[in-house]
């Protein structure tokens, strides 16, 4: 069972205070009308994380509403008119981190772990990953968490993330390539381990995420928890720079 994640930044001791600042600029030739945008860019408290404090701030005349999704994100919604050719979203904040070897722990679960299977149109198998994933399950003699860690270190060599961090990826499981390492802001997963619960696996990179992590959003694939989601009015190019900064 698995559920991908966003978090702001991967972030490389026990125990750190991170500082953080992410910028993300959008540009639109021609001038957009206007736009609606979803943000989930707000982490939550949990064991291991404890977010001291946290700002958005966004270009133009904007309001944030924020609430909360079905999942439990903090989320914030608006909309802003233009004509504008930019906009930017620059978020600040602290969060004091622990090692939990990659297990989750108080966090606010609304589903149970089988809600979790659910395929999505990104997360579809098909025979190739199926024979794949039965492959690893019959070298380790059925030790789920011995299957995981195999499961993460041949991800890592075979698959990666798109490199552009401003947008979600819509790459589906059929489509992944070879991986390189990343820092900055992409997903990961959680697999549930009975009697341990959720455990995080960070394929990119190869590690499960420790207190170099700062875990802001979930869903049922990497669009679901996609940092930054909306539409512009008005027809023409846009493109997004993203800027992240961290200090220890």
């Amino acid at each position: 069972m698995q559920k991908p994640l966003i978090r702001t930044a991967d972030y490389k001791s026990s125990n750190m205070r991170l500082r953080i600042a992410h910028s993300i600029i959008h540009r639109y030739e021609p001038p957009a009308a206007g736009v609606i945008q979803v943000l989930r860019l707000t982490p939550r408290n949990h064991e291991g994380q404890y977010v001291i404090d946290w700002r958005i701030d966004v270009s133009g005349d904007t309001r944030l509403n924020a609430h909360e999704d079905a999942f439990g994100n903090l989320t914030h919604v608006f909309a802003a008119d233009g004509p504008f050719a930019e906009l930017s979203i620059n978020v600040e904040g602290a969060v004091e981190t622990q090692n939990t070897d990659g297990v989750v722990r108080g966090t606010l679960e609304r589903f149970p772990p089988s809600l979790f299977l659910r395929d999505t149109a990104l997360t579809q198998a098909d025979d190739a990953i199926r024979d794949f994933a039965l492959d690893l399950r019959a070298n380790n003699s059925g030790n789920t968490l011995a299957e995981l860690h195999a499961l993460l270190n041949r991800l890592h060599e075979e698959t990666v993330c798109e490199r552009d961090t401003t947008r979600p990826s819509t790459a589906t499981a059929v489509e992944a390539d070879p991986a390189e390492p990343q820092g900055g802001g992409h997903a990961w997963a959680e697999a549930y381990v009975p009697g341990l619960g959720w455990v995080g696996f960070d394929t990119v990179n190869c590690v499960c995420p420790a207190e170099a992590y700062v875990r802001v959003a979930v869903g049922l694939d990497a669009l679901g928890a996609a940092p930054v989601r909306g539409t512009r009015y008005g027809a023409g190019e846009e493109s997004a720079a993203v800027a992240i900064r961290v200090d220890q």
